[in-house]
C-alpha cells in the first residue's frame, strides 16, 4: 500500500530525489521521535529506580541511601536478565554494531522488534544506573525505525541504505542537539559514502530530527565549557602525545570490555543472572564514587570546568573503563560513546595537570586538554574521526581548540586502528565472525556465487599419469596448473610446472614418476556453494590464478574452477553497478 502510494508521488513529482527528500523527512521525524521518547523513559526508569530524575546523578546519588544505591542496578540487572532470556531475538541487545552490519551485507534491513527489545533494555540499563552511554541505542532505535519504514517501500540497494542513514543521523543529531555530527557519522560509520543521493536526504533527516529536538528540549548545548584558547604553538607536540595516551586508554576500554564478555561465557553463572551480579558491583562502587553511574554528563561537565583533583581524575578513568566493560560484557545495554567521552575528560584532566607543571605560562589549562581527549578517545573507539570532532564541537559549542583536536583525534585513531580495530563496533564484529573491512561493496560480492562464474576448462590427470603425460597436459593447462585426481574424482593435489623441478625436461626420468608424487597434496580449494568474498580471499592468501572447485570440504569432488580474472571482473562490475545505483537511482 505505502509503495503505491510512493509511485503515485513519484509520477506526480517526476524526479526521485524529491521523493527521497520527502522519505527523508518522514524518516528524521519518526527517528527523532524514537530518540525523544528513548530519553523520557529514561527518565522514568530513573526515577523509579534511583528516586529523581536528573541528569546531576552524582549528586543526588551521594544522598541516597545505601540499600538502594546498591540494590537499583542489581534489581535492574536481573529484570534485563530476564527479558533477554525470553524476550530479546538471541539472548543479547543490540547496538551500533548492528546497524553498521546491516548497512554493509543486509541490504538496510533491522527488525523492528529487536529494535524496539533493545531500546528497553537500554533504557531500563541506564535508568537503574549501569555505566554506559545512552547515544548508541538512540542510534539503534533510529535505525531500526528507518528500516521498518523503508520496508513499506520499494527501494533499491542504495536506497534502503540511505533511509538507514537518515534514521541514523536524526537519531544523533535528536540525541546531541548536533545536526552536522548527525550527518557525518550517518556517512562515515554507516553509509561509506559522500554521494550527493545519499548526502541530501541525510542532511534533511538530521535538521528534521534536530528541530523536533530543540522544540522538546530547547537549544542547549550538552556541556557549559568556559572558553579556552591555545596558549602556544609549543603545546603541539603535548596535544600529540596526549593522542597516544588517548589510544592506550581507548584500547584499554576495548580490551577489558572483550575479555570481561569473554570470561563470562566461561563462568558458572548463568548468563541472564550476570546483569545482576554486575549491578551489584557497580552498587558497591558508586557508595564512593557516584560518579561512574549512568551516562556520566556531570562529571564531565566538572572535569571540563576543571573540578576535580589529579588523584580522583585518574580514579575515575580506570573506574568508567572497569564498570564500563563490566556492564556491556555481563549484558546490560548501552553505548560506549559517553563512556568513551567520560574516559577521556578524566584522562584529559589529569594529563593537562601534568602536562602543565614545567611550563604553567605556556599551558591552555587542563580544561583545554580535557576537551581535546574527549575529542580523542571517542574517536579512537567510534573509528569516525570525522564525525566525533563535530560532535565535540557541536556538544561544547567551543571552536577554539580546533586544531588542537583534530592533532590529538588522528593520532590516536591511526594508533588504534593499527594496534588494535578500526573501532569498537569493528571489535564486537569481528569478534562474532563478522568481516566487512572490505567496504559497503562487500553485500554485492556475498550475493555473488562461485557457481556464478565457475568455469570447465580445467586439466585433470589421475594419480598414476606418468611424467610425459604430465608435461603433455601441461602445454594445454590454463595457467599451466593440472589437477590430479583419485579414481573417485577426489581431488588429491595439484601440479605446476614449477612443481616438475629438474625432472620437467629430463625424459630419462619419465618411469621413475607418477602424477602423486609430484603433486602438492592438501591443495587449495573453493566450494560451490562459496561467494566471491571469500573466493578474493582465498586468492590472495595463495597467491595463485586458478582455483580447484569442489562439491564440498568433506567430499573434495572435483567439479570445475574458477580464475582469479573473473572474480577480479566481476568485483569490478559489482563496484561500477554500485556506483551508479548511488549516483543516479530510481525507484
Amino acid at each position: 500500500m505505502a509503495n503505491r502510494y510512493i509511485q503515485d508521488f513519484k509520477r506526480l513529482v517526476g524526479n526521485d530525489q524529491v521523493v527521497m527528500a520527502t522519505v527523508a523527512v518522514v524518516v528524521g521525524g519518526t527517528a527523532a521521535g524514537g530518540a525523544i521518547a528513548f530519553r523520557e523513559s529514561i527518565d522514568i526508569l530513573q526515577y523509579l529506580f534511583l528516586g529523581f530524575r536528573s541528569e546531576r546523578v552524582a549528586t543526588f546519588a551521594a544522598d541516597m541511601d545505601w540499600w538502594r544505591l546498591i540494590l537499583a542496578p542489581a534489581i535492574g540487572g536481573l529484570l534485563i536478565g530476564l527479558f533477554c532470556r525470553y524476550v530479546m531475538p538471541g539472548g543479547r541487545p543490540q547496538g551500533v554494531a548492528n546497524v553498521i552490519e546491516s548497512s554493509a551485507l543486509r541490504v538496510g534491513r533491522m527488525s523492528i522488534r529487536q529494535g524496539l527489545g533493545a531500546a528497553v533494555i537500554s533504557a531500563t540499563s541506564i535508568g537503574c544506573g549501569a555505566s554506559v552511554g545512552r547515544e548508541g541505542p538512540a542510534v539503534h532505535l533510529g535505525a531500526s525505525l528507518a528500516s521498518f519504514l523503508g520496508r513499506q517501500l520499494n527501494l533499491t540497494r542504495s536506497q534502503a541504505r540511505t533511509l538507514l542513514g537518515c534514521g541514523v543521523a536524526s537519531a544523533v543529531a535528536a540525541s546531541f542537539n548536533a545536526p552536522i555530527a548527525g550527518v557525518f557519522f550517518a556517512l562515515e560509520v554507516v553509509i561509506g559514502h559522500y554521494a550527493l543521493s545519499a548526502f541530501a536526504p541525510i542532511v534533511i533527516a538530521s535538521v528534521f530530527g534536530t528541530i523536533l529536538s530543540r522544540v522538546w528540549f530547547g537549544d542547549y548545548p550538552a556541556f557549559e565549557v568556559p572558553i579556552h584558547h591555545i596558549t602556544s604553538f609549543l603545546e603541539f607536540p603535548a596535544f600529540m602525545i596526549l593522542g597516544i595516551v588517548c589510544a592506550v586508554a581507548a584500547i584499554g576500554l576495548m580490551r577489558v570490555a572483550a575479555l570481561v564478555e569473554d570470561q563470562g561465557n566461561r563462568l558458572p553463572i548463568p548468563r541472564w543472572l550476570q546483569p545482576a551480579a554486575a549491578g551489584l558491583i557497580v552498587g558497591v562502587v558508586a557508595l564512593e564514587f557516584p560518579e561512574i553511574l549512568g551516562v556520566g554528563y556531570e562529571a564531565m561537565d566538572t572535569a571540563l570546568n576543571e573540578g576535580y583533583g589529579l588523584q580522583m581524575l585518574i580514579g575515575l578513568a580506570v573506574l568508567k573503563i572497569l564498570m564500563t566493560a563490566l556492564c556491556l560484557g555481563a549484558g546490560f545495554g548501552g553505548g560506549v560513546f559517553s563512556p568513551s567521552l567520560f574516559v577521556g575528560a578524566m584522562i584529559g584532566g589529569a594529563y593537562g595537570l601534568i602536562a602543565s607543571m614545567p611550563f604553567p605560562e605556556l599551558s591552555s589549562g587542563h580544561g583545554a586538554y580535557t576537551l581535546i581527549a574527549m575529542g580523542a578517545v571517542s574517536a579512537a573507539t567510534l573509528g569516525a574521526p570525522i564525525s566525533t570532532i563535530l560532535i565535540i564541537f557541536e556538544l561544547t559549542g567551543d571552536y577554539r581548540l580546533t586544531v588542537g583536536v583534530m592533532v590529538a583525534v588522528v593520532v590516536a585513531s591511526v594508533i588504534t586502528r593499527v594496534w588494535h580495530s578500526p573501532s569498537f563496533f569493528a571489535d564486537q564484529l569481528r569478534r562474532r565472525g563478522v568481516h566487512i573491512q572490505g567496504g559497503h561493496d562487500v553485500a554485492a560480492l556475498r550475493s555473488l556465487k562461485v557457481h556464478d562464474l565457475m568455469l570447465q576448462d580445467h586439466v585433470c590427470v589421475n594419480t598414476d599419469a606418468g611424467l610425459a603425460s604430465l608435461r603433455n597436459r601441461l602445454r594445454i593447462a590454463p595457467m599451466n596448473e593440472l589437477f590430479v585426481i583419485d579414481a573417485e574424482e577426489t581431488l588429491v593435489g595439484t601440479i605446476t610446472l614449477s612443481d616438475l623441478g629438474e625432472v620437467a625436461f629430463d625424459s630419462s626420468k619419465d618411469r621413475e614418476y607418477t602424477a602423486i608424487d609430484l603433486a602438492r597434496k592438501h591443495p587449495p580449494f573453493l566450494e560451490i556453494s562459496d561467494d566471491l568474498e571469500k573466493a578474493i580471499r582465498r586468492f590472495s592468501e595463495v597467491d595463485e590464478g586458478l582455483l580447484a572447485v569442489v562439491d564440498s570440504a568433506d567430499r573434495l569432488r572435483l567439479i570445475g574452477c574458477l580464475h582469479e580474472r573473473d572474480v577480479m571482473r566481476a568485483y569490478n562490475q559489482a563496484l561500477v553497478s554500485q556506483q551508479a545505483e548511488e549516483h543516479g537511482e530510481t525507484f
